[in-house]
């Protein structure tokens, strides 16, 4: 819609009926690797999160990764938040009888418990952000975390200069019709990433969580047009 900001539509787009029941599919065939992502995620996390700890999950609408925690840490208790009623709706779905050790919150960070959490995540939404809401919304982030307590975070980050940029959206569309998508479709995503979200260099991402307060920061995961980082509160 004219007028909205990158947050807006992912709200927007995320609250149409068909979009939410289709998003399962999308990000298995869009996110190199997710599946094993979302291992490492936990992995990452439980280094030093304990057996019965509490953990913030940022972008939770669909709940794939709220899943793939709880299924692998039985103790682990969560927070997820989102925009979209529909999505939240969804991740409750998705859950299952998982969902008892879950609260589920509408809204952005704002809404979010004060913890203190020992751990947090955020994947594939951080790029839907205006870096100024980004910054904010890291420092709200790291702000809700025991100290030492890791972040992990996924989005796509990829080079900005316009040939390098072109590089890397063509690659990804490429793979996502690779993955089954149809190749007008990958490439009207790829367009509209590159045209419309607001997307960091891999280097501006780093610098961001440094302003953020996050110490140790470290990249995990690099896959095309995505980057993600394990960093400490």
């Amino acid at each position: 819609m004219t007028g909205e900001r990158p947050a807006d539509r992912r709200t927007t787009s995320f609250s149409d009926p068909r979009a939410v029941e289709r998003y399962l599919e999308g990000p298995v065939r869009m996110v190199p690797g997710l599946v094993d992502m979302h291992r490492m995620a936990a992995l990452l996390l439980a280094e030093r999160v304990p057996d019965d700890g509490r953990v913030l999950v940022l972008g939770a609408g669909g709940g794939m990764e709220l899943r793939a925690f709880a299924e692998r840490h039985p103790g682990w208790r969560f927070d997820g938040v989102d925009p979209s009623a529909e999505m939240l709706a969804l991740a409750g779905r998705t859950l299952g009888p998982l969902v008892s050790r879950t609260r589920l919150h509408q809204g952005m960070i704002a809404v979010a418990p004060e913890g203190p959490f020992d751990g947090a995540t955020c994947l594939l939404t951080l790029h839907f952000l205006p870096r100024d809401e980004r910054l904010r919304t890291l420092k709200e982030i790291r702000r809700r975390l025991k100290p030492g307590a890791p972040f992990v975070a996924v989005h796509h980050s990829f080079p900005q200069e316009p040939d390098t940029k072109a590089r890397w959206l063509g690659r990804f569309a490429e793979f996502a019709s690779g993955s089954g998508i149809p190749s007008d479709v990958a490439a009207g995503a790829a367009a509209g990433i590159g045209a419309r979200l607001p997307a960091l260099s891999p280097e501006e991402d780093e610098t961001m969580l440094g302003q953020a307060g996050f110490t140790d920061v470290g990249l995990f995961y690099a896959a095309l047009t995505f980057r993600g980082w394990v960093a400490y509160g």
